[in-house]
């Protein structure tokens, strides 16, 4: 068997592969990775970064964000936010993006992964889950990059934070918020504890 046949037996639709882990099946990963991408069996979706297509009747499906990221970064510690995500707090942002913003240990910046772009930022700290309260703290520390009345969106937040879970409000200002969202809060986390 040949190790052309051998790598292309190891891919599975709808998966996302580094080059390095393609090595491991090749003697000669960048010649057979040029013919797999030629003969359509691998999308090449950024450096390094390949995707073995899943096909539908529509088409090729595109790669799930999450595969995506966790092959860029490489590990699996990072949260995924749409900053669309702020509107159901119900403090009056009303504003979709596009561009989904990735908290990590590894990289900062924008990348462009299977068309799309990613804003990648890094952080000490980053939670497993999205939470109501980690998306607050997130608003928080965001609030001047976002194209909202910031006026009217700080006092509304503030208030939403009064009607959260104290303990895991201040979880999360003290494991991912910013010294922002930390001073913003805190008013609010004193006077809830007293």
């Amino acid at each position: 068997m040949s190790a052309l046949t051998e790598l292309t037996k190891r891919l599975r639709p709808g998966q996302v592969y580094r080059r390095k882990d393609l090595a491991r099946w090749s003697s000669a990963v960048d010649r057979h990775l040029r013919q797999l991408v030629t003969d359509g069996r691998l999308e090449k979706v950024s450096a390094g970064l390949y995707l073995a297509p899943r096909r539908t009747r529509f088409g090729n499906a595109p790669a799930a964000p999450e595969k995506l990221v966790r092959r860029f970064l490489g590990d699996d510690h990072f949260l995924m936010v749409s900053p669309s995500a702020f509107n159901s707090l119900g403090v009056g942002t009303t504003q979709l993006y596009n561009e989904p913003v990735v908290y990590n240990r590894k990289r900062h910046g924008r990348y462009q992964l299977d068309g799309r772009t990613y804003d990648f930022r890094m952080r000490a700290g980053v939670p497993t889950q999205l939470s109501e309260e980690v998306l607050l703290v997130d608003l928080l520390h965001n609030l001047d990059r976002l194209p909202e009345d910031k006026a009217a969106i700080l006092p509304r937040a503030l208030d939403r934070a009064r009607h959260m879970d104290r303990s895991r409000l201040a979880r999360a200002v003290r494991d991912f918020g910013s010294a922002r969202a930390e001073r913003l809060l805190a008013p609010v986390l004193h006077a809830t504890a007293a």
